[in-house]
């Protein structure tokens, strides 16, 4: 007989989970004492919202299992907008919060996260896939088991199961699971696929973040090769397909480019869509004339397949790598097209001020980051540049989210991937607004000594939403800091190595530090703030 703690967490090592993140708490001790009598690690973050980016940040980079970790009441829902964000992103984390006492419910108790209290199982139903209380010791393996496999088949996406403090300690018969992996299926549809793009005349490529998630790069690029098919991408889908593809047009929407919006504007009669939801971040920008004549939206559930662009839709439900390599002839790939057309040279006006543009600032940080460095984008107009400006030497190599939006989730997902792959080269580009909400988290680099680079573009405001407010209504509300923060100041104080960089050589002497630095370097880079983002077509 064995108590269920320990017997979830040498469920855990038997994954291949290393770390746990989380914050303490009474409810949830017994874990704690499991995980360290069992020498799987756990990471003190410094808010329960960081220790759930970081188990985000974790099963991103090794594909596998994240875990989050919090007690009853606060900590749990301290816990929900990292779980949003992992839905977000269809990432597997299995979120534990604690409960005081099952056998007590019903009774006044502290932290009460039962029915009678904050109910954290109804709190995260909308953030997760599953969630459930562990009521009795014998429910725990089965509960156990299908929050395994909800999280890790089909559109994968986050778990929750409470599990009250006295149940964690209750003895059991042990048992063994195995991680789950299911055989997605072909679609039954992919000969009319092939007939489409055979009598396509001017088809077009539109790549979401679900090829990240099915890591379909190679897919997609023999699919443009092998079709001479154009390509753009969503502000999520960025890092999909190299910048150097022929025929890459950038991306659209939300720091698109003028040459996806040309081409689009100059009629297409078939989009290709794979992996997005073609939300209004997506479509920002996408007006009745760009309509095409089909679409083929490949996805892997069908929620909300066909219904943001009004024309016929075939969709193809399903992994998007299983269903193309259906569809895929190695043997012309070798005589596929080289060029497709030409890209367009975006110019870049001139600040109006002396101060650093954040175009300049993001140019930079291609030149020094290596190639296959994984930089992870934070919510704000400072990603929206990046998507626009950093070109992609290598698919997969940046993350960025146009769906849930958390700002300040970017430093945590750096940290946990750093931690999940220590030898990575990982990255994060973030802004001072999220900064400001989530920085606390750059002690977690600096205790671990983790090697990564937080470059933080500073204008002293909530840029993206004082220009969409300025640019729609003349004027902005609440979003301006009254005194800007010196965060190179803050982030000392934590430990790391900081610079605040006013120039472009400032810049680079920085980026150049980081690279050989054992240890998190904050570069705050004070750009200009009547700099205009690539952010305004959604207003």
């Amino acid at each position: 007989m064995k108590t269920i703690a320990t017997i979830l967490v040498e469920h855990l090592k038997s994954f291949q989970v290393t770390h746990a993140f989380g914050v303490p708490g009474k409810a949830i001790v017994p874990l704690l004492l499991a995980m360290e009598m069992n020498e799987l690690d756990f990471v003190l973050s410094r808010h329960e919202s960081g220790a759930g980016f970081m188990a985000g940040g974790y099963a991103r980079q090794n594909n596998t299992l994240g875990v989050a970790i919090g007690t009853s009441g606060p900590g749990g829902t301290n816990l929900l907008t990292s779980a949003g964000q992992a839905k977000a992103f269809n990432l597997p984390v299995l979120f534990i919060t604690g409960h005081p006492s099952v056998k007590e419910s019903g009774r006044a108790m502290g932290q009460d996260s039962s029915v009678f209290g904050t109910d954290l199982v109804k709190m995260f139903e909308p953030v997760t896939l599953f969630s459930a209380r562990v009521d009795r010791a014998d429910q725990f393996p089965l509960y156990f088991q299908h929050a395994l496999e909800t999280a890790l088949t089909g559109r994968k996406g986050p778990v929750h199961l409470s599990i009250p403090a006295d149940i964690l300690m209750e003895e059991i018969e042990p048992f063994t699971l195995t991680l789950p992996h299911l055989q997605q299926p072909v679609s039954p549809y992919m000969n009319e696929v092939k007939t489409l793009l055979d009598h396509a005349k001017k088809p077009l490529l539109f790549l979401g973040k679900g090829v990240h998630i099915s890591q379909a790069y190679d897919e997609v690029k023999y699919l443009s090769l092998q079709y001479n098919i154009p390509v753009i991408t969503t502000p999520g889908g960025k890092g999909t397909i190299r910048t150097d593809h022929p025929g890459y047009l950038g991306p659209f929407g939300l720091g698109g480019t003028q040459a996806a919006s040309d081409y689009l504007n100059e009629g297409v009669d078939l989009l290709i869509v794979i992996g997005t939801k073609l939300t209004d971040m997506t479509l920002a920008g996408f007006t009745a004339n760009m309509h095409p004549k089909q679409v083929i939206q490949f996805d892997i559930e069908p929620t909300f397949v066909g219904k943001s662009i009004p024309v016929p839709t075939l969709p193809i439900i399903g992994d998007a790598k299983v269903n193309l390599q259906a569809i895929l002839d190695p043997a012309i790939l070798e005589i596929a097209a080289t060029s497709l057309v030409e890209r367009e040279t975006i110019v870049i006006p001139a600040s109006p001020t002396e101060k650093i543009s954040a175009v300049t600032a993001v140019k930079l940080m291609r030149k020094h980051l290596s190639a296959e460095t994984i930089l992870f984008g934070d919510d704000g107009s400072h990603t929206f540049y990046a998507i626009q400006h950093f070109d992609i030497e290598q698919e997969g190599t940046f993350f960025a989210d146009d769906v849930f939006g958390t700002m300040g989730h970017a430093i945590g997902y750096a940290i946990g991937a750093k931690i999940a792959h220590p030898k990575q080269a990982i990255a994060c580009l973030t802004g001072d607004g999220c900064m400001m909400m989530h920085g606390a988290e750059i002690s977690v680099a600096v205790c671990h000594d983790l090697q990564i680079p937080f470059i933080v573009l500073n204008n002293g405001r909530l840029d993206m939403v004082d220009k969409g407010m300025r640019y729609n209504l003349g004027r902005s509300i609440g979003t301006v800091y009254e005194y800007p923060a010196n965060l190179s100041l803050f982030c000392e104080s934590l430990g790391a190595a900081a610079f605040r960089c006013f120039t472009a050589e400032e810049v680079e002497a920085a980026l150049v530090f980081a690279q050989t630095y054992y240890g998190p370097t904050v570069i705050e880079i004070m750009v200009d703030p009547e700099e205009i983002p690539p952010t305004l077509k959604r207003g």
